[in-house]
């Protein structure tokens, strides 16, 4: 069972630094109505990149792998839609290239096996641009604090697979606050300034949605 922590401010001035770049740039989406929370969930099957997946809340499916930088996911091999299915998720991602310095801050906050160990979850995976966009100083800090970094990278998995269908609506996330997604279809914002740029890729236990900003924690009030 994930587990969740109390919400708290992100130290040294990490989080700052990272919401007030992060803020700064990405479009809001549109708004759309969903189940909040674990609710929201749904259970997913997928075969290929070709498949369909289904949210048990919604009779919609939608195909397996959308959004123009599904582009840059390899065709074929470990780290393709294909390839991505039989293995958990930490480990799937791995083998994508466009996921390389996530992988990196997982392994350095000793996440993986958390995340391939989950019987069921939600990634909001950013990529490597998501990560270069924050200045280098910020980001060094974060790698190096695995408290902190741990925070943030809770702050992007929600329990239950969710399917495009149910993805809209407000998210509590395994580091205990909550993230909202907006949009429908194959078009969705996280938190009004991140971007799915491919959504609904599987993996054997997560379903995955990579975005472009990297997402910040909310501070404690």
């Amino acid at each position: 069972m994930l587990k969740t922590k109390k919400v708290r401010v992100l130290g040294a001035g990490v989080a700052v630094a990272l919401a007030a770049t992060l803020s700064a740039c990405g479009s809001a989406g549109t708004a759309a109505k969903s189940p909040s929370g674990t609710s929201a969930s749904s259970s997913t099957s997928s075969s290929g990149t070709s498949g369909t997946t289904s949210g048990t809340s919604g009779s919609t499916t939608a195909k397996v792998d959308f959004g123009a930088a599904c582009a840059a996911v390899p065709s074929s091999g470990a780290g393709s839609f294909s390839g991505m299915t039989s293995a958990p998720v930490a480990t799937a991602a791995s083998h994508n290239p466009v996921l390389s310095t996530l992988v990196s801050a997982v392994e350095k906050a000793g996440l993986a096996d958390t995340l391939n160990n989950a019987k069921g979850i939600t990634v909001f995976a950013p990529d490597n641009s998501a990560f270069a966009a924050v200045p280098k100083s910020t980001l060094d800090a974060l790698l190096a604090n695995k408290a902190e970094l741990t925070k943030v990278l809770e702050y992007h998995v929600v329990a239950g697979r969710i399917a495009p269908s149910a993805l809209a609506g407000s998210h509590t996330t395994l580091e205990g606050s909550k993230l909202t997604v907006t949009g429908s279809g194959t078009s969705f914002t996280v938190n009004g300034d991140s971007q799915v740029v491919c959504g609904n890729v599987q993996t054997a236990n997560a379903t995955v949605y990579i975005v472009n900003h990297v997402l910040t924690p909310p501070a404690s009030s």
